[in-house]
C-alpha cells in the first residue's frame, strides 16, 4: 500500500492550497481517508476525514470552515482544499487510510496506512 501526498508549498497567510493523496495497492473505494498533520515540536492532530463513498466528512474545530476534503475514487486520490490560511497552519500534512472501518474517524490510531506528508509553510 502506498499514499502519496503532494501540493504543499509556501504560502502567504490568507492563501490557498490544495493537497491531493494518491493511493494505491489498496481498495480505495473501501477505506475511509483522513488528513493528520505535525507542527514541529508537536504532537500529530487531526485535520479532516473523508468516508468511503465521499458523502460524509468531519472536521478538526481549527480548520472547519476554511479546510474541505473530498475525493475522486475513480482516480483513487483524495483533496484538501486548504483556505484562508493561517502561520498557524504550518506543518506536515499526512494522509491515511483506514481500509477497516464503515465510518469516519479522527483518531489517528485507528489508520493502517500512512503517506509520507508534504510540508505547509504559511508565512505571516
Amino acid at each position: 500500500v502506498q499514499l502519496q501526498a503532494s501540493g504543499g508549498g509556501l504560502v502567504q497567510a490568507g492563501g490557498s492550497l490544495r493537497l491531493s493523496c494518491a493511493a494505491s495497492g489498496l481498495t480505495f473505494g473501501y477505506s475511509a481517508i483522513g488528513w493528520f498533520r505535525q507542527a514541529p515540536g508537536r504532537e500529530r492532530e487531526f485535520a479532516a476525514a473523508i468516508n468511503r463513498g465521499g458523502g460524509g466528512t468531519i472536521y478538526a474545530d481549527s480548520v472547519k470552515g476554511r479546510f474541505t476534503i473530498s475525493r475522486d475514487n475513480a482516480k483513487s486520490t483524495v483533496y484538501l482544499q486548504m483556505n484562508s490560511l493561517k502561520p498557524e497552519d504550518t506543518a506536515v500534512y499526512y494522509c491515511a487510510a483506514d481500509a477497516r472501518r464503515l465510518g469516519v474517524t479522527p483518531r489517528k490510531e485507528r489508520y493502517d496506512y500512512w503517506g509520507q506528508g508534504t510540508l505547509v509553510t504559511v508565512s505571516s
